[in-house]
Formats: C-alpha cells, sequence, structure tokens
C-alpha cells in the first residue's frame, strides 16, 4: 500500500506533509531551473567541441582541439592557477576576518543593536559590485586615499602603486564577499548555546583551546557552506579583477568575455567557461569533504 500524501503527526494530530507532497510542491522549480539553466550549458558544451575558423565565426566539429589549446598554453594555465590563488586566498582571509564579527553579533543581547549590526553588514549587498568597486578606485588610486595619507605623514613623496595590482584585486575581493561569510557566520554561531562555552571555561580550559576544541568545531557547517559560497564567487568574479586589476591581470571569468565578445571565439569562451566551472566544482567538493571530515574527528574527540 503506497505512503498517503498527508500524515499525522503523533503530537496533538497536525498533518505534515509527506516526502512524496514535497517532491510534487519542488517539482516545477527544480524543472524551471534545470530547463533555465541546463540547456545553455549543454548548448555551450557543444560550443566548446566546435572549431574556430576566423572569419567564419564557428565550424561544426566534434573535436576537444579547444581543451587541449588550454592546457597547453602557458598563458592559459596561468590565468586557471590565478584565479584559484584569487579564490582560496580571499575565502580564507573572508573567514578569519569574519569569524569575529560574526561572533560579537550573535552574543549581542540587544535585539535593536544586533538589527543594526546586521543591517550594516548587508548594507553593501544593496549596491552594485560595480558601485564597490568604484569606491576602492577612489581609495587605491594614485591620488586615492592612502596615497593621500601616505603624503600626508611624509611616508613617501611618490605614488605608491596599489591598484591595478593582484592586492587590490584580493582586497577588493575580500570586501565584496565578506558580507556573505559574517551573516552565513552569524546564523550558526547564534544556534551554539553560550553554556557550552562558559562550561569550557569553568573546566579550566582557556579562550583559545574553548575556540578550538568547541566554538570552532560546532561552527564548523557555517565555515563550510560560507566557504563554499565565498569560493564560488570569488572563482567567477568578474567586475573586480576588471576594474581593479587592470587590462594586465588576467582572470578566468573576465577572459571567458573576452573570448565570446570581443574575439567572437566562442568555442574557446565556452570550453574556458566550462574549464572554470569544472575547477570551481572539484575544489567545492573536495575542500568540503575535508572540512567536514575535520568537523567529525572534531566533535568524534
Amino acid at each position: 500500500m503506497s505512503a498517503p500524501a498527508i500524515e499525522l503527526s503523533a503530537h496533538g494530530g497536525l498533518l505534515q506533509p509527506s516526502y512524496r507532497l514535497s517532491a510534487a510542491l519542488l517539482a516545477p522549480s527544480v524543472l524551471v531551473i534545470a530547463v533555465l539553466l541546463g540547456i545553455p550549458l549543454l548548448l555551450l558544451l557543444r560550443y566548446s567541441l566546435n572549431r574556430f575558423v576566423p572569419g567564419e565565426f564557428m565550424v561544426q566539429a566534434l573535436t576537444l582541439e579547444n581543451y587541449r589549446k588550454f592546457m597547453t598554453d602557458p598563458f592559459y594555465r596561468e590565468i586557471l592557477v590565478r584565479t584559484v590563488y584569487v579564490g582560496v586566498v580571499s575565502t580564507f582571509a573572508a573567514a578569519v576576518l569574519g569569524f569575529l564579527p560574526a561572533y560579537h553579533i550573535a552574543r549581542t543581547q540587544s535585539r535593536r543593536a544586533k538589527s543594526l549590526l546586521i543591517i550594516f553588514v548587508i548594507l553593501p549587498l544593496l549596491m552594485g559590485n560595480a558601485v564597490r568597486v568604484a569606491g576602492w578606485l577612489v581609495i587605491l588610486g594614485d591620488q586615492g586615499l592612502v596615497n593621500a595619507a601616505l603624503r600626508t605623514l611624509g611616508m613617501t613623496t611618490d605614488p605608491v602603486k596599489l591598484l591595478y595590482t593582484q592586492n587590490a584585486v584580493l582586497i577588493g575581493t575580500i570586501s565584496v564577499l565578506l558580507p556573505y561569510m559574517i551573516i552565513t557566520l552569524h546564523s550558526v554561531i547564534e544556534g551554539i548555546s553560550p553554556a557550552l562555552e562558559e562550561a569550557a571555561l569553568g573546566l579550566g580550559a582557556g579562550h583559545c583551546r574553548m575556540f578550538w576544541r568547541v566554538l570552532l568545531p560546532m561552527a564548523m557547517p557555517g565555515l563550510v557552506v560560507g566557504g563554499v559560497l565565498c569560493f564560488i564567487l570569488a572563482m567567477n568574479a568578474y567586475a573586480t579583477p576588471l576594474l581593479i586589476g587592470g587590462s594586465t591581470f588576467h582572470m578566468m571569468a573576465p577572459e571567458v568575455y573576452t573570448q565570446i565578445s570581443q574575439a567572437n571565439n566562442w568555442p574557446f569562451g565556452a570550453a574556458m567557461a566550462f574549464v572554470l566551472m569544472f575547477t570551481t566544482l572539484v575544489l567545492t567538493l573536495v575542500s568540503s569533504w575535508c572540512l567536514s571530515r575535520r568537523s567529525a574527528a572534531a566533535h568524534g574527540a
């Protein structure tokens, strides 16, 4: 006999939907996502197997020439390595810089103060990414705030080159990722009872030991989710490396756009897009698995 669509709860006879009903409710949205995302991806995959001929746009073929070109060309391999480096470093920095603010917000007793702090955190998200990046142009430029402060303090007479460097791209990317990391960590830390921290401190553990043995393992799910979200955003960053990095700093997303829109090389641009997507997926799965194993080992200890 098949399971009923609606099941009676053991508490007070309340009706709760079964898995079958849940699947039926999710089916339309899943179908829309599959169609709107799956069909373009399949089409892009087919394009990546075609051959590019200057003057003919794209020649129908079934070849791995575009992927081979990417893997054998040192220039494009360096772009991929640089993109992964920026993604890893900016995600790690966002986790380190975002943990303390997230903890402070989660442990704030006043609901009004907590709401104001959350508003301050998410306020940058209400502006476009290009607007936020433009702010860093003002801060890091040769005539920007940082160089003006250095000249005022007598630390330099010539402008220090801050803009259009890898460090500038890292700074801009971290600033974009921080709100996502703080909000994700805050929601997890808020669910951790302060009594557990007090118990660890009361049993003789110092603050550092309490953090490593109690707080960090319990906050690990938030770090995993926030890390995955931030890493995906950093790997696919477009406006930040383009505006702050300049024309000499290449990352994967701007290069994909350049190949497709400017060089009209759709096959190679599509191949680069799939290399970026595959690399992001593999690194995300591996890092999530490692962090989950570490969290499980910490809980077991």
